[in-house]
This record gives C-alpha cells, structure tokens and sequence, in this order.
C-alpha cells in the first residue's frame, strides 16, 4: 500500500465546528442536493475586523473593499454592508457586480468599480457615486465623456500604476524594473499623458490617489510598488493635484494545508515521481508543470503554495512593516507621513473559513487492481469545485453517512472524478489519501473554498444542477440554515435546525 501523503486542510472555528456536525450537513445534501455550498457569514466579518486590526496597529485609516469576484453569495455581501461603512466596502469588476452590490445594501460611496469597464459599468458607476479605479487615459476619456453628456457630478477616481522603476533611473539610462509588467494599469515611466488627462479633465472628475494591482505573493516586490506610488503621488502635489489615498489591491493569500510537513514531503514525492523513481501521484502521470528531460526536472509547478505561515492580515502587516528599499522608511510610516488612506482589495483571503462544497458519492470502483487505486465518482464536476483550478491542493474531509466506522479500516488513495461523460473531469488531478475507501452515500467536505473555488467556474453543463448556496449560522446547540438569498444579518436564521 502507498504510505499515505496527506494534505490535510487546515481548519478553524467556527468551520472546524461544523465540520464534526455530520447529521446537520448530511440532512442539507439529502434536502438540497449535491453539490451544495455552504457558507459561514459571520466570518466573513471576523476576517474583515482582524484586517482592520492590522489597520489599528498601525495607526492606518482607509478602507478594506472585498473583491466581489472571489464569490456570488448575497449572504457574505449583505453582511459585509452591516458593518461599519467608512471601514468595508465592496470592489466590484462589472455591471452585474455592481447592481448586486446596490442590491445587497451598499451605497454608492462604498463601492470601488475595477477591471475592464464598458460603457454602462462606467454610467452607472458615476451615477451611483462609486470610486472609478482607471487602468488608461482612454477610461478616463470615455469616463469624463459620459459624465458630460449625461449632466453627472463629478467622479472620485483612483489611477492605477504598473512597470514600477527605480526611482533613481526612470526613464533613462540604467532604468531597472522593479515589477513584472501588468495588464492592469499604466505604466509609470507612460503616467504624464495620464497626469494631464486628469488636470484637463478636473470639471468631471476628482484625483483621489493612486493604485496598483501585482500577481505575486512576493511580499518585497509589493513594497516597492506601494513606495513608488507614494513617489508618483508626491509628483502629483507638485502639479497641484490633491491624492490622499492608496490602493494597493488584494493578494493577502490563504493558508490552505495545516502542516508544513505535509506539504514538503508531498511536493518532494511529486518530483521524484516526475524522475520514476517512485509510483506516480497524479492521473496519467500528470506533472503540474514539471517533466522528465533525461532525468532532470524542469520546468517550475504551476501550485498555490498550499501551506503558508504568513498570510492573510499576517501577510498586510508584514507588507506595512517591511522597510522601503529608496526611501528606508516602512509602507505604514510612508502613510502616516503623507496623511494617505490605505484601501485594500482581499478576496479570497476575506473569505477564508468562510465556506465548504459538500459532494455526495456517487460510485466506488477499482479502476487499477495492481497499485489497489480507486475511483471516487462524485455527483460534482470540475467547475462545480475548482481548487485545482487555481493551483491549490488541499484534502477533502470525509464525512461517513450514519456513525463513523471503526477499526481495521486503512487509508486509502484514490482518483475523484466527476459527474460530465469527459475524461478529462476529474474533482483533482492527484491521488488524493483519505482515512478510509469512501461508500456510495458518503460525503467529501471540500474545505475553504469560498474565495475563487466553489462558484467561480461553475456551470450548466449536461444540464447537471449547479451547487445551490446555503448560510448556516451557530444557535446553541445547533445550527441553522437558509438558502444564501433569503439570508439578511437583521433577521435570524429560519431553516432547519440540525
């Protein structure tokens, strides 16, 4: 038998609570079906407060706006709306995004638009009040366009930066990128056609500061950028323009796998299974990025680093504690000197324990009699629960149907597959280990999957359902439930209790 290479997922309360509570979950699979989400509002507003600590230590003002994308729950929004409005408000990336956020109790003044916008995100944007987030001089054009034409008043909007330089050489000779270029934003060394956008537009539109959006988890490279923004901003007093706040977008991360152990020894076997010099850990000898090229690895593994030590308000704290490479002083002390607000976008790390995707299974086979691997048909597929999606490899939680069984039982490896009629619609691509070989019945807990996971690639395909959304909510003993529409944070919880 494989000596079991567990990803353990980390959990905590109130979800670790939840989790022990197998009656309760099964009873909403049986009424509600699979797949089904389930999500946990009141910790959406735990996390959202430990960011605003993280504020506090550092004697910070600004506001923290969650990333609509990371999930379609009108239960986390509404909650978020209660709280208090000059510290949470919402980043929407579309016009649906945007009326659902309205929808859900925010005001215009909260809301931050983002990402590529047409011209009716953009209407309706400036019409509600929302802060426009402009990556080119042509958005804000078509911006300042419509608010003319329209008679609107004029826009708050934020800039937002990418191809950070040093401040030594920008533009010249010995110039030396300090970040990877971006599709998001203008590039630093191109922001005087920007800056004279702004001033020739100032009947429309309102400077409120800068932005800037990097794909990296390197928490050095995003303190270069927050120091030359805050140096972009300087230039911008100078020509007598008035910023006052900084964004410096999401990327606060998640720690999904418990133990680091775990994680190194299964990243150590998966190279030594690309080489062959161990059975293979993944369907087909999949290599996540790595190959075999005459007995070297190459190529780099395409994984969300699973285990994280820092992360999350972690992670934004030592972002702002970090010393800047120019000016020596850290991102927080460069704040504070300038009197800039500090907005920050988390997704997925405002909703980390926040949710969980249960499947129920469907089939159990021996799919390979000599390595004794199984397949787990589940009734989910792919886009129904995509941590894979995003690089993130983490372990389900088996929860057996009536009293767990004991004794002699093994772990056991096995493939999860889903419920398409395509091959290639396999739950994760690895041998996942599990305590013992699931029954038809049973259900897998995928863990965390509330940010980028559980909605984010779902679909209709074959016409198999969707997961359908429910909020569950602790009473006592007990917990409590309604589908993710009906849930509103004055009036309790009016489902079934388990």
């Amino acid at each position: 038998m494989d000596v079991p290479l567990y990803l353990r997922p980390r959990v905590e309360p109130p979800l670790a609570a939840l989790l022990t509570d197998w009656p309760f979950l099964h009873s909403l699979a049986d009424a509600l079906g699979s797949p089904l989400n389930v999500l946990l509002p009141e910790a959406v507003a735990e996390n959202g407060a430990r960011f605003r600590a993280v504020y506090r230590r550092h004697h910070l003002t600004g506001r923290v706006y969650f990333a609509h994308k990371a999930n379609r729950s009108s239960a986390l929004l509404r909650r978020l709306a209660a709280e208090d409005p000059a510290a949470v408000g919402v980043d929407v990336a579309s016009t649906e995004e945007l009326r659902h956020a309205l929808g859900c109790g925010f005001t215009g003044d909260r809301i931050m638009a983002t990402g590529p916008k047409d011209a009716a995100f953009l209407w309706l944007a400036a019409r509600v009040g929302a802060t426009v987030n402009l990556d080119s001089p042509g958005e804000l054009e078509r911006l300042s366009g419509l608010v003319r034409a329209h008679g609107l008043g004029r826009v708050a909007v934020l800039v937002r930066l990418s191809g950070f330089e040093s401040a030594a050489g920008r533009g010249g000779a010995g110039t030396r990128l300090l970040s990877r270029r971006s599709r998001f934003g203008t590039p630093v060394r191109d922001t005087e056609e920007l800056l004279s956008a702004l001033e020739r537009n100032a009947d429309t539109v309102e400077f409120a500061g800068a932005a800037y959006h990097l794909d990296t988890t390197g928490v050095e490279e995003k303190a270069r950028a927050l120091e030359q923004c805050v140096l972009v901003m300087d230039e911008c007093r100078a020509r007598g323009l008035a910023p006052r706040a900084l964004d410096i977008g999401g990327g606060f991360g998640v720690g999904y796998v418990a133990e680091a152990e775990e994680w190194e020894r299964w990243t150590t076997a998966l190279t030594e299974a690309v080489l062959g010099v161990r059975p293979p850990l993944t369907w087909r000898g999949h290599g996540y990025g790595l190959r075999n090229e005459g007995g070297t690895v190459r190529g780099a593994a395409a994984l969300y680093p699973a285990y994280r030590p820092t992360a999350g308000p972690g992670y934004l704290d030592e972002l702002l504690s970090l010393p800047a490479p120019v000016l020596g002083r850290p991102p927080a002390t460069l704040l504070l000197e300038h009197l800039h607000d500090l907005y920050i976008e988390p997704g997925r790390s405002l909703v980390d324990q926040c949710g969980l995707s249960l499947a129920r299974v469907l089939d159990v086979r021996l799919a390979d009699t000599d390595a004794g691997r199984y397949l787990v048909h589940l009734a989910m597929n792919a886009g129904d629960m995509s941590l894979e999606e995003h690089g993130v490899l983490v372990d389900p939680v088996l929860l057996p149907r009536g009293e767990a069984v004991s004794g002699d039982e093994e772990p056991v490896g096995v493939h999860l597959t889903g419920n398409l009629c395509l091959e290639g619609d396999l739950i994760t691509r690895r041998l996942v280990f599990l305590p013992r070989l699931p029954r038809a019945g049973d259900l897998l807990a995928f863990v965390n999957t509330a940010g980028y996971a559980m909605d984010f690639h779902a679909h209709h395909a074959q016409r198999q359902p969707v997961a359908r959304t429910v909020a569950v909510e602790r009473r006592g003993d007990s917990w409590r439930w309604c589908p993710d529409e009906d849930y509103w944070p004055i009036t309790p919880l009016g489902g079934a209790v388990g």
